[in-house]
């Protein structure tokens, strides 16, 4: 865990929705809540680092409270997010939430989820959610593609660098196809820390587990995020529409899901 901690409370968010493939990200997700979420509603965004979604949440005019681990990261939001909006920033567990029983509308989990190794977390994490969730409650749970390094390496190999020849960066992700445990190998001190990575497929069949109504999962980047030159694209906005209209037509397809390096997972108390 403090590996973890300290990759975020080292800044690690500050800016990375705002820049190369987190803009997309960050448009998909904000597009796909949109679907689910409007205004008026109270919004626990735990593990919500320093409170990019919150602070569009709470400009929709939603009650956000931000629960987050890292102190650092909380007091950025604090510092940094409030400008034009108001929410609540404070440190908090995904394990243990510090808030009533069916005190919430919706619940993100758009954070711990990437780092909880152990299933048994993983399963209390949620057993959380639908604890402080009203009924019929929203709960919307992030995960990240087990094949998600590999996929970037390959489309990178041989023209802008050679990881996948590189035997350290190839036994991280045998690990991460096999098992799903990412790693990080002190040559790469850079990477994520520690994580676990897995399939929609998998995170469903979890939630389920502790009584959620699964409703579907949603690829969030989709297979557009290899494109040559997608920063060029996505700034001409003829060329980024259609390239949202492909990964809206193909969002749900289970054979696509594991090409995209985020996708979200939508269920019901």
């Amino acid at each position: 865990m403090n590996e973890i901690y300290d990759f975020y409370n080292n800044g690690a968010e500050i800016g990375r929705l705002e820049r190369g493939l987190g803009i997309v990200e960050f448009h998909r997700t904000k597009e796909i809540l949109s679907r689910y979420i409007n205004g008026g509603k109270v919004i626990y965004d735990i593990g919500g680092g320093i409170g990019m979604y919150a602070a569009w949440l709470a400009k929709l005019g939603n009650e956000v409270h931000l629960i987050e681990l890292a102190e650092n990261a909380v007091e950025y939001a604090k510092a940094n997010m409030m400008q034009d909006c108001h929410f609540i920033a404070e440190m908090g567990n995904a394990l243990e939430v510090n808030r009533p029983n069916e005190s919430a509308d919706v619940v993100l989990l758009m954070g711990p989820l990437y780092h909880l190794r152990d299933r048994g977390d993983r399963l209390q994490a949620f057993s959380e959610a639908r604890r402080v969730l009203k009924k019929s409650g929203l709960m919307v749970a992030a995960g990240i593609s087990k094949f998600g390094s590999m996929t970037w390496a390959l489309s990178v190999y041989g023209e802008k660098n050679d990881f996948i020849d590189d035997p350290v960066f190839f036994n991280m992700i045998l690990g991460e196809m096999t098992t799903g445990d990412h790693i990080r190998p002190t040559e790469y001190p850079k990477f994520v820390a520690e994580s676990y990575f897995t399939t929609s497929e998998e995170m469903k069949t979890e939630i389920a587990e502790v009584s959620f109504s699964v409703e579907k999962a949603v690829a969030v980047e989709g297979c557009i995020w290899f494109t040559p030159h997608l920063a060029e694209k996505w700034e001409d906005e003829a060329s980024r529409e259609r390239l949202l209209e492909i990964v809206r037509i193909t969002e749900s397809e289970p054979e696509m899901m594991g090409m995209s390096p985020h996708f979200l997972v939508v269920a019901r108390k």
